[in-house]
C-alpha cells in the first residue's frame, strides 16, 4: 500500500474493523517513512459481465451503477450511506444468481424495485431513464401505477 502523502511503499495496519453488514473492511494505516495516518476500505470485487440491451458485453462497474442511483436520488432525503447499503444489497442479489453474465434488464429491475420502496420520486426518475418513457402518457401511466399501489 502506497502512502498518499509521501508515496512510500510500506505501511502498517494500526486498526482493522469490519462494517456492520460485513460488506467492507475499514483499515487505519500508518506510513513507515513519514508516520502519517490514513484510512483504506476493502470491499469484495464483484466480477461478472453485464449484457447490454444491444447485446454488447461490459464488465460490471459498481461506480457506474452508483452514479445512476445517485442521479435518481439527487436532492432527495437519501444519504450516501443508504445508497451504499442499497448497492451492497444489489450486488449480493446479483452474486447470489450464480451467473458470470447478467442482463442489464435484471440489474435495472432490481434497482427499480429497491427505489420504489425507498423513495417514489427517485424511483420515477430512475424508471424514466431505465424504461425509456417515450412520451408524457407513458410517464403518467407509471405514476398512476405507483399511486394505485
Amino acid at each position: 500500500m502506497k502512502c498518499p502523502y509521501c508515496s512510500y511503499g510500506e505501511t502498517k495496519v494500526i486498526d482493522s474493523r469490519e462494517s456492520e453488514n460485513g460488506s467492507f473492511v475499514r483499515r487505519r494505516r500508518e506510513c513507515i517513512k513519514c508516520s502519517k495516518r490514513f484510512t483504506t476500505y476493502e470491499r469484495i470485487e464483484r466480477s461478472f459481465v453485464v449484457i447490454k440491451k444491444d447485446t454488447r458485453r461490459e464488465s460490471y462497474r459498481r461506480d457506474k451503477l452508483a452514479l445512476g442511483i445517485e442521479k435518481a436520488c439527487e436532492k432527495r432525503p437519501i444519504s450516501q450511506e443508504i445508497i451504499e447499503k442499497m448497492l451492497d444489497e444489489i450486488e449480493n442479489e446479483l452474486q447470489n444468481l450464480g451467473k458470470n453474465e447478467i442482463e442489464s434488464k435484471i440489474i435495472g429491475d432490481i434497482v427499480t424495485e429497491k427505489l420504489k420502496t425507498l423513495d417514489h420520486v427517485a424511483y420515477i426518475r430512475f424508471a424514466s431513464v431505465y424504461k425509456q418513457f417515450e412520451d408524457l402518457s407513458s410517464f403518467e401511466e407509471e405514476l398512476k401505477k405507483l399511486k394505485d399501489e
